[in-house]
């Protein structure tokens, strides 16, 4: 064959080849086209469900527990978000002094676990409750038993909006009493002050006592003077009518 005749058949040759490729690359574009799309729509169309989170409820706190024993407890069972015990706030009465402590120990009257899972607070809650705390004898739990609840559709919000109205009505009631025993104490003073006024009257009076209100005599109204007369009269008719009968008789 001609040397240009062999040129020519490798360059169609080559110009198919290139088409080839080309028709290949366009095929694999539009897969991965059509997979990516396919992907992004299965991720409209199912959306990832978040995990809902349980809350359980402890009526009643074991003396020397707090909340990182509590947290140490309960996560044996599962991942626990939040935990919040309500403090005991002692009362004092009337009368006594509180004694003052170095290291006074928190009593907890009441508790709330959030745990990230709601099956797992369920489980826990029906697991737990009315269960011994401890099995060892020498622990201080030994004794005492869980009184655990689990709260459907309760959520934290709930419980902070409860403490914060708990807080409002504690600083409310603060406030009265503060504002009573101001009174008191200035209806007090007011009276120890009137007290002593009353007092330095009586030491003034005491020292005028001596003195004698001089006895001024008045002249007689019209009114007075004919009642005078009047009487006068009544009493000379009446004594010259007895006179009269005496003499009849006589």
């Amino acid at each position: 064959m001609a040397p240009e005749k062999v040129a020519r058949c490798l360059e169609t040759d080559d110009e198919n080849d290139s088409d080839k490729h080309e028709i290949e690359s366009e095929g694999n574009d539009n897969d991965e086209n059509s997979v990516t799309s396919e992907v992004k729509h299965e991720s409209i169309s199912k959306p990832r469900r978040k995990k809902k989170r349980g809350i359980i409820y402890l009526s009643t706190i074991p003396k020397f527990m707090n909340v990182t024993k509590v947290r140490e407890i309960f996560s044996e069972y599962g991942e626990i978000g939040r935990v919040y015990l309500q403090p005991d706030i002692p009362k004092i009465e009337e009368g006594k002094k509180q004694k003052k402590k170095k290291t006074p120990f928190r009593h907890f009257t009441e508790g709330w676990i959030e745990f990230e899972s709601k099956k797992v607070a369920k489980h826990v809650a029906a697991t737990l409750n009315n269960k011994q705390i401890d099995t060892r004898k020498k622990s201080k739990f030994y004794d005492l038993m869980w009184n655990i609840k689990y709260l459907p559709r309760f959520k934290w919000i709930h419980l902070s909006e409860r403490l914060a109205y708990e807080r409002a009505v504690h600083k409310q009631r603060l406030r009265t009493e503060i504002a009573q025993a101001k009174r008191e104490a200035n209806f007090f003073s007011y009276n120890v002050d009137m007290s002593k006024k009353l007092k330095r009257k009586r030491e003034a009076g005491e020292a005028m006592s001596n003195f004698e209100i001089p006895n001024i005599k008045q002249r007689d109204t019209d009114m007075e003077i004919r009642k005078k007369k009047n009487a006068n009269n009544q009493g000379q008719q009446s004594g010259d009518r007895a006179e009269f009968i005496e003499s009849l008789f006589s």
